[in-house]
């Protein structure tokens, strides 16, 4: 069991920025490829960056130039830098773990699930 807990939500402006953390306890060792996703309000959850404890990323391509995705030395804890943030960015942010392959980034291969973390972008 990885429990998972997200942090670094909340309201900006469009235009501003954000940093989620998410940091992972418990069998770490199951972690494998870890992951955020979104879900908006009335639509489905999109897989929005992945990366594996190899350091090799991906990120959603409508989202590259504004959003990347980094973890500390452990691989216990991923970040998502999001930039240049839009209204349309806004929904609650989950963080995943447990997939054995960086892509695709789809919610059924993980296993491991945070709470999730509200962002509102305001224009």
């Amino acid at each position: 069991r990885v429990p998972l807990v997200e942090s670094g939500g909340g309201a900006v402006q469009a235009g501003g920025s954000l940093r989620l953390s998410c940091v992972a306890s418990g069998d770490t060792t199951s972690t494998h490829v870890m992951a955020w996703f979104r879900q908006a309000p009335g639509k489905e959850r999109e897989g929005v960056a992945a990366m594996d404890p190899d350091g090799r990323t991906t990120v959603l391509d409508s989202l590259r130039g504004r959003f990347t995705v980094s973890a500390d030395n452990t691989f216990n804890t991923l970040y998502l830098h999001m930039g240049s943030l839009k209204p349309e960015d806004t929904g609650v942010y989950y963080c995943a773990a447990g997939a054995r392959r960086l892509v695709p980034v789809a919610a059924a291969l993980y296993n491991y699930w945070g709470q999730g973390t509200q962002v509102t972008v305001s224009s």
